[in-house]
């Protein structure tokens, strides 16, 4: 079968990972001809340029923008695909316009975030497009949520994504923590790999940090946040850092292109979002083997059990995160058990390759109908 995977995302996130993720696994697997159709010179373009993936790209300055309408239904036309794999909201549009200007085929439709689907007329028209023969929810809470919108629930699948074993294996990093912020041996590093946007909620992280140094006054641990820098909230998330006088204790690194390989640096791995579909940042804490501290939000209690394998609060609680952190640091002999249950949960459930082998299965299930 051929796959076109169509994507209209800028930056790099949990949601380009994934789609990096399927390619790969799909085309070891040699049953799917995978292509990706991508933002011309956007950071996807630019990664899945270094790989042996199928690729194609078009200028995108708006959401529906006639150079990559243009593009998407030239190669339709030539390739002549079996499905389309949508894998944002934007492509989705794109996709719907371009299907209206020429026959597309199939359309399945990933929906990687716990966002209700605005209740306005084109947003409910989209997503109950009659293409789109699955939507394959990333966590069961983004399949109840979306379920909320959709006309046809039979098209409402959960599917988990995962970790690429075999690339978490065999990468490295290029950046020793300690060494690069100066950190002395004794201090505890608290990550945090999240782009700075607003289902993040990145200014709990900073307010955890607040309660953790300066009320609780352990200066022993030192947070280090890492990912995409935004216009709306970079400048006012160092204000903060500033403010609480916590610049000695918290440390912005920005984008990193291989984010994952610094995890085993961490002593804790910690997520403040407000809302989430299901964080790859937590697969990939799980197969380093440390210990996360989260919120409970989206679906995360579905890989998370409070005090089994992880720690869990409330969104916006900055005081019971704190709490969390310091019963962690003071009962240390849980940490084995902690990572160990959640290592061998990544091994059973959130691969990428059992990931791959349920997509494709949907694939398949949805040519069986055409025949």
């Amino acid at each position: 079968m051929k796959i076109l995977h169509l994507s209209a995302a800028k930056k790099w996130g949990g949601g380009e990972n994934h789609l990096e993720n399927l390619c790969f696994e799909l085309d070891k697997k040699g049953l799917a001809e995978n292509h990706v159709l991508c933002v011309k010179k956007g950071i996807l373009h630019q990664r899945l340029e270094k790989t042996g993936i199928l690729l194609h790209a078009a200028p995108l300055d708006n959401k529906l923008d006639p150079r990559f309408l243009y593009r998407l239904i030239r190669l339709v036309k030539k390739q002549k695909f079996d499905l389309l794999h949508i894998h944002d909201s934007t492509a989705l549009t794109l996709a719907v316009v371009a299907d209206h200007l020429a026959d597309l085929p199939p359309f399945v439709l990933s929906k990687k975030t716990s966002f209700p689907i605005k209740p306005r007329k084109q947003s409910l028209y989209k997503y109950n497009y009659p293409k789109i023969k699955k939507i394959l929810c990333v966590s069961e809470e983004t399949r109840k949520v979306t379920s909320k919108s959709i006309i046809d629930q039979k098209k409402l699948i959960r599917l988990y994504h995962g970790v690429a074993i075999q690339q978490q294996s065999g990468s490295k990093a290029e950046l020793n923590l300690r060494k690069h912020l100066k950190l002395s041996s004794d201090k505890k590093i608290i990550g945090n790999i999240a782009n700075h946007i607003r289902p993040k909620d990145l200014p709990t992280l900073v307010k955890t940090a607040n309660q953790l140094i300066n009320l609780k006054t352990r200066s022993d641990f030192h947070f280090v946040q890492i990912g995409n820098f935004t216009k709306q909230r970079t400048e006012s998330l160092k204000l903060m850092v500033k403010q609480y006088g916590l610049e000695e204790h918290f440390s912005f690194l920005g984008f990193r292109e291989n984010a994952s390989a610094l995890i085993p640096q961490f002593d804790i791995s910690i997520m403040t979002s407000q809302s989430e579909g299901l964080p790859q940042f937590i697969y990939e804490s799980f197969f380093h083997k440390v210990p996360v501290i989260s919120t409970s939000v989206g679906g995360i209690p579905e890989i998370i059990s409070h005090k089994i394998n992880g720690l869990l609060a409330e969104a916006h609680d900055e005081k019971k995160l704190c709490e969390n952190i310091l019963f962690l640091s003071n009962n240390e002999e849980l940490i084995p058990k902690f990572v160990e249950i959640s290592y061998h949960k990544l091994l059973q459930d959130f691969t990428s390759d059992i990931m791959a082998e349920k997509t494709l299965t949907e694939y398949k299930n949805i040519l069986n109908e055409r025949l």
